[in-house]
């Protein structure tokens, strides 16, 4: 069953804390999104040992299985954003609808231990490449077709809000 899509601009999370999770990536150093990368990615495969992995909350709710596949999407797809960034003057990153994706994929009938490795896999690659980012590209910019900018440090703190707060909604109720 389809969830309602999710249409806000949570580009405000460069610029104040997140109510939900807590996460304030406007604090977020570049220096520090590879650590934050590699300790969510390491935190995934015990969500996704759960009995519960395939389960809905409720109607308007991922799984965290659903929520897992995501996070190793968008660890992919940050991976492709930040090369961009690198390599073209700046770049208008490809529309990604996130919803529609899931559905496509079929998320929640997804194997657990195979999206558990692709996650961590993704995750440990996007760290590393976020690791190798030369001092002189910090400040190199790119856009998506809505108009918002970034840099490639705001394209990081923009990222790890993502799957902290993802994690967040899959154990904040069981902890």
């Amino acid at each position: 069953m389809p969830i309602t899509p999710d249409t806000k601009n949570w580009t405000w999370v460069l610029e104040r804390p997140c109510p939900d999770c807590g996460c304030d990536a406007s604090s977020v150093q570049l220096v520090d999104v590879p650590r934050i990368l590699r300790e969510n990615a390491a935190a995934w495969p015990a969500v996704l040992l759960r009995p519960d992995v395939r389960d809905r909350p409720n109607d308007s709710t991922w799984s965290p299985l659903e929520y897992a596949a995501h996070v190793r999407d968008v660890f992919r797809i940050f991976d492709t954003r930040l090369a961009a960034l690198l390599s073209e003057d700046n770049p208008e990153f490809e529309n990604w609808d996130q919803d529609a994706t899931a559905m496509a994929e079929r998320y929640g009938e997804q194997d657990p231990a195979f999206v558990s490795a692709e996650l961590v896999s993704a995750g440990h690659q996007l760290a590393d490449a976020f690791e190798a980012v030369p001092l002189e590209a910090v400040g190199r910019t790119g856009r998506r077709s809505d108009g918002a900018i970034f840099t490639v440090e705001t394209l990081g703190q923009y990222l790890v809000h993502d799957p902290v707060h993802h994690l967040w909604d899959v154990t904040a109720s069981t902890s």
